[in-house]
């Protein structure tokens, strides 16, 4: 009898402590309850599943984001418990309450539900680990990385360092490490430290770098890389060096409204998608971004479209070409146009009729904003493209000897002059689109 009661004490302890409002959840998460159980727990499992999506950091962290569900059903071979398992991990109810973080599914759940949603596979993933091995193994002791070697095929006409550790950290942080975790979180924090040592007073991050042209690449992509480590991890000790990089990026506009080499002077399409990417960046970040900046380089899209916006040049007045065509297309994206704008769906659909993806004549950087834009859009470009992508680029990558894990530059339209670092970087983004950024569109195309 007495020991009856104390069982009878202990159950009704459990019912009235916040431990025994979770058992909901928990008959919920590891296995089914029968009927009578179900009707009985149905009002603590709903209110203790609020309280735990609010009070769990970890939880917010890895929710599936900015997507629509249905879309991904019907354009991916993506099984309906997989979704909703992600759904139920993320205490997500409907798309309708899906919130923005643009790295929100770099690890986790998550990302194993978007590897499985846009149709990444087993050899995609394999080849962005070797690609962060090669990385790893080439990082100097100073903790920056460096276009000239001491791998072989490096470039060989400039250095810029500022830019190949920017390229590297973004690599290892697109694939979920920051300098705070992950298994390359000591490759992070020292090429993190790298890129602080030589921040500017006023902002500007590629201090060491000589020549205009290098420098604009340089501090555009380390901008990048601290406000996603900023991001990604609310690290406080990053708001002011993020915020001071975005400020320069936005002092460096020039009067038509994109960047170039020089700040405040002229402005091209390829210098300008760095720092559009920049500045969308920040804003995920919670950064201040003036929304007058955003509107400029918007315009100066305008100046370089041609057909009514569905292909770009690399300044006005010049040839349309199908990486700037991708690159202009994807600022476009990250500037607002929704998804069903007329010129998008042109544009994208010229990408995969007109250019797609082809191992007889390598070029990563178009293959690097085309796999973004044509992701973003999704749907069947998307399953015609990637189809390709992330069989062929995989298939390029070295699998033996000393530079195994790397891309080779030689053949690369680009690649000749800007090094093995800068292909492999780019060809790892590429594999890393599934779960890199997350979706721009929500189920109404917004």
């Amino acid at each position: 009898s007495m020991v009856f009661h104390l069982i009878v004490l202990l159950v009704l302890a459990l019912l009235t402590t916040p431990v025994g409002e979770g058992i909901g959840s928990i008959v919920l998460e590891f296995g089914e309850a029968t009927e009578s159980e179900n009707f009985e727990l149905e009002n603590v499992s709903i209110e203790s599943s609020e309280s735990m999506v609010d009070s769990t950091s970890d939880m917010e962290s890895e929710m599936v984001v900015d997507t629509d569900i249905q879309s991904l059903m019907d354009t991916m071979e993506l099984p309906s418990e997989t979704l909703e398992m992600v759904q139920v991990e993320s205490g997500i109810g409907s798309a309708s309450e899906l919130v923005k973080p643009m790295f929100g599914g770099r690890s986790g759940a998550t990302k194993s539900a978007l590897l499985a949603a846009y149709g990444g596979t087993a050899e995609t993933q394999d080849a962005v680990e070797r690609g962060l091995l090669w990385l790893a193994k080439n990082q100097e002791r100073s903790g920056s990385w460096s276009m000239a070697g001491p791998y072989s095929d490096a470039a060989p006409f400039s250095e810029n360092r500022c830019a190949a550790t920017a390229m590297a950290m973004l690599a290892f942080q697109g694939n979920g490490n920051t300098h705070q975790v992950g298994p390359y979180a000591k490759n992070v924090e020292l090429g993190l430290r790298t890129l602080l040592k030589g921040q500017r007073r006023d902002g500007f991050l590629a201090t060491s770098v000589r020549g205009d042209d290098q420098q604009a690449y340089g501090h555009a992509q380390a901008t990048i890389a601290l406000c996603e480590l900023f991001a990604m991890t609310e690290d406080s000790g990053l708001r002011g060096p993020a915020q001071a990089a975005v400020d320069y990026c936005v002092n460096a506009q020039s009067a038509a409204g994109g960047w170039r080499y020089r700040p405040r002077l002229d402005s091209d399409l390829s210098v300008t998608g760095w720092y559009v990417m920049a500045l969308t960046s920040a804003q995920s970040a919670g950064l201040e971004v003036p929304s007058s900046t955003l509107k400029m380089a918007n315009s100066y899209l305008d100046t370089v479209q041609m057909y009514d916006g569905s292909a770009y040049s690399y300044q006005p007045n010049k040839a349309a070409s199908f990486p700037m065509t991708a690159e202009g297309l994807l600022c476009r994206q990250y500037l607002g146009w929704p998804h069903d704008e007329e010129a998008l769906t042109l544009g994208i659909n010229d990408l995969v009729d007109g250019e797609m993806l082809d191992l007889s004549k390598p070029n990563v950087y178009y293959w690097y904003y085309a796999t973004q834009a044509i992701h973003h859009y999704g749907g069947q470009p998307w399953r015609k493209w990637n189809g390709v992508m992330r069989v062929e680029l995989p298939r390029l990558q070295l699998k033996r000897g000393a530079e195994a894990g790397s891309w080779s530059p030689q053949a690369d339209e680009w690649g000749h002059r800007a090094g093995r670092l800068y292909v492999t970087c780019l060809s790892i983004y590429c594999l890393e689109v599934y779960y890199r950024h997350m979706p721009l569109y929500d189920q109404h195309g917004k």
